[in-house]
């Protein structure tokens, strides 16, 4: 038998009650169960902890040494679950939001509003171009959400274990120079861009593969992709070294404009995920509606998704 704190209890019981009958009374046991319960405890002890007498019991040598500690981690277990229980009441009180993101462009709008709303309560962020990474740490409650994206109907990761909901859609645009032949146009179709080079942001989902399924439905191949951060993609573009791929509520950006790809060939969903079982669920409808606000005021300062919006049978998906 290995030794709890409840034994522990019952040998400092007793010596404070100096008998038998009257620590049972005190614990609510029966007294022979007490004395089975003791014997059980001397044995795995070693030795007999009390001397029976007339007068009740007596704490022999090996008793006292027991008590001794007893005495000890008695109190400091009871603190311990004090404070740890201080430790989550407060916690509780303050525990804020930690967001997972994708490089998107809604993450820096949702920890403004997010910490604007909750003064008190850190926000926190991580981010990762891996879709799959971000979603596994909201699995495994690491971050309360996943502020992520999926090409057009494709599931998101860690489906069966968290709950998404859809921010918005949005068709993907094409990020040109200023001085692109096609940067005055309303609408592009996908195959006037056949010889351009192309620049995106990597991920781990299946946008890459839609890209080049849409391009072969337009009658090519892309020549070349480079995959790299924003800032490198916006200078890319910049400088005429490649056409970039781009939500349709990316900012205005010196140097470039963003146009439609006529027909939507390809759209992007922002998604929301969050556990069930975790504090995120209780506060999952807020964030989804901020969420859905930073959207709303991305796409209304975007000149280009705004007359797009205007267009007749603008619509994704």
């Amino acid at each position: 038998m290995d030794l709890e704190l409840r034994h522990l209890k019952t040998i400092r019981a007793i010596a404070d009650a100096g008998s038998l009958t009257k620590a049972a009374t005190a614990l609510g046991l029966a007294q022979p169960a007490l004395s089975t319960q003791l014997k059980r405890i001397e044995r795995a002890l070693g030795g007999e902890l009390f001397e029976r007498g007339r007068s009740g019991v007596r704490a022999t040598a090996l008793g006292e040494f027991v008590l001794a500690r007893a005495r000890i981690v008695l109190p400091a277990v009871t603190g311990l679950q004090e404070e740890a229980e201080r430790f989550t009441r407060g916690w509780q009180d303050r525990r804020g939001f930690r967001l997972g993101g994708t490089h998107g462009p809604l993450l820096g709008g949702l920890v403004d509003r997010l910490a604007a709303a909750h003064p008190d309560k850190p926000v926190s962020t991580y981010t990762s171009w891996s879709e799959r990474e971000i979603a596994a740490q909201v699995a495994d409650a690491r971050l309360d959400f996943a502020l992520v994206g999926t090409c057009g109907a494709s599931m998101p990761p860690e489906n069966e274990r968290l709950v998404w909901r859809e921010v918005a859609r949005d068709p993907v645009f094409v990020m040109l120079t200023t001085g692109h032949p096609l940067a005055g146009a309303t609408e592009i179709d996908l195959a006037d861009l056949a010889g351009e080079a192309w620049t995106d942001v990597p991920g781990d989902g299946c946008f890459g593969d839609c890209f080049t399924a849409a391009c072969a439905r337009a009658g090519f191949a892309p020549s070349s992709v480079y995959e790299t951060d924003t800032a490198s993609c916006v200078h890319l573009v910049q400088v005429g070294r490649a056409v970039g791929l781009c939500r349709a509520t990316f900012p205005p950006t010196g140097g470039i404009v963003t146009r439609p790809l006529a027909g939507a060939p390809l759209y992007w969903r922002h998604l929301l995920g969050w556990h069930p079982e975790t504090y995120a669920h209780d506060t999952a409808a807020e964030v989804l509606a901020h969420a859905r606000a930073v959207h709303a005021a991305a796409a209304a300062r975007s000149e280009s998704y705004s007359a797009w919006l205007a267009l007749p049978g603008a619509e994704v998906g």
